[in-house]
């Protein structure tokens, strides 16, 4: 019996409720968080915004969607509670897990599409993705982009085709990372000879992305330094530490361990496909992979190659890697002392990998800690004649609230974010305070 044999009795049913409480323990690690970074600059614009700021891009990316999500939620559980936004994050997460189970298992049996579950599920070398809410722009373009693999999968008429090409321009409106989903749906079709027309059924996305960008796209904030035409020379050495980094993910590991994995990582599928020729949906999702850290790569490898490395780019990575290695494990064996071998290795690695996000999730604790005591000097500066922050408050943790008049203007229209008194932190609320204050005030 080989693993893609194997039969597992409600593993449907087993993996939504291993999701369920898998995200409920993230949900309890992260109830200390806190507004962060990216956040600001849509909560301090969010009182502005009118239907073209949907529009408008977020640090190059679209952000239709997100913005969107976030509208509804400030205007409903307000800054009061980050637990709302987080709990989107995960219902998006959760889908990531459930989806990747579906799409391994229809290839490689039960077996494998519970381990891939599980891998996923604690990612901790993806812990941005996974602890800060504002990943919805991620995490969502990964969903909507499997979502839009699967139902390429399920058979084929005119409905599964519309779905997938809808989930496939929701993936590109939660953010860029949905170029690769559309390139793996674009390649998943034109590899199959009796679907190639089908192809055109994306042509009305592609054409309304090129618009955007033409029109609106360009106008997102560049990053600090912007991208080079020495970018394109930079690309390929930034996607194989990406992608590496990515099969890395997987056991918890980074670093250097990314080179290694990206060797075994490409020598396990190299030999899959050696022995049984890739089909279109494995090319599609090779494509995308590949598609991925490229394109990232063009736009920020002026920062250096080992940020293809960051836990919001290790996610994608990963969960990619997850439906091309599903297709090697479907011929392991399934018996004697291959089992409880093959089971203590998925084992290690989901233990080692939820070890590093506890060790994450610690550490942004004590961040947020820092960023209380950031807001609770804004509350007090605020009852004071000398309250001002031309510099920002913290260019650590919130470089983006550089304006108390801003800020002041959205605590009163979505409630107060600070943490209850008393102050914990003193250094760093006295170091807020001379930030915000005037010098004669100091």
């Amino acid at each position: 019996m080989t693993v893609g044999e194997a039969r597992v009795r409600r593993a449907r049913l087993i993996v939504i409720a291993a999701t369920v409480a898998g995200c409920a323990a993230i949900l309890l690690m992260s109830r200390g968080f806190n507004f962060y970074f990216d956040e600001w600059d849509f909560i301090l614009a969010a009182p502005d915004w009118t239907w073209l700021s949907y529009l408008q891009p977020h640090n190059e990316h679209p952000s239709m969607i997100p913005k969107l999500i976030y509208a509804i939620l400030l205007n409903t559980a307000g800054l009061r509670t980050y637990v709302p936004y987080m709990g989107v994050l995960l219902l998006l997460h959760g889908a990531n897990v459930v989806l990747v189970f579906e799409l391994v298992r229809r290839r490689s049996g039960e077996v494998a599409g519970m381990s891939a579950a599980a891998l996923l599920l604690f990612l901790g070398a993806g812990w941005e993705n996974l602890l800060w809410a504002f990943q919805i722009t991620f995490v969502g373009s990964v969903a909507c982009g499997l979502g839009a693999l699967l139902a390429l999968e399920l058979p084929r008429t005119r409905t599964t085709l519309s779905v997938a090409t809808a989930l496939t321009a929701a993936s590109l409106m939660f953010s860029g990372i949905g170029i690769a989903f559309a390139v793996a749906v674009g390649v998943h079709l034109a590899a199959s000879p009796d679907r190639r027309r089908e192809v055109l059924w994306l042509v009305p996305v592609a054409a309304a992305v090129l618009l955007w960008y033409l029109v609106l796209g360009r106008s997102g904030a560049p990053s600090t330094p912007p991208p080079t035409a020495g970018n394109l020379l930079l690309a390929p050495g930034y996607a194989a530490w990406g992608i590496g980094s990515a099969a890395a993910g997987l056991i918890g590991e980074g670093g250097w361990a990314a080179p290694v994995a990206l060797v075994v990582g490409s020598a396990i599928v190299g030999w899959t496909w050696w022995r049984h020729r890739p089909d279109a949906f494995a090319l599609g999702v090779a494509a995308a992979l590949v598609t991925f850290y490229v394109v990232t790569g063009i736009s920020r490898a002026q920062f250096g190659y080992q940020q293809a490395g960051a836990g919001r780019y290790v996610y994608e990575g990963a969960a990619l890697w997850l439906l091309l290695l599903g297709d090697a494990a479907r011929s392991l064996p399934w018996r004697g002392t291959w089992r409880p071998v093959l089971m203590a290795a998925v084992f290690l690695a989901c233990f080692n990998s939820g070890a590093l996000l506890f060790e994450f999730a610690a550490a942004k604790t004590a961040q947020m800690q820092r960023e209380g005591a950031d807001l609770q000097a804004l509350d007090y500066a605020r009852d004071t004649a000398c309250a001002n922050a031309p510099q920002g408050v913290d260019p650590l943790v919130m470089p983006q609230v550089t304006s108390a008049d801003l800020y002041y203007r959205a605590v009163d229209r979505y409630g107060d974010p600070a943490p209850p008194l008393p102050v914990t932190d003193f250094e760093d609320y006295r170091r807020a305070l001379v930030n915000l204050q005037r010098p004669p005030c100091r």
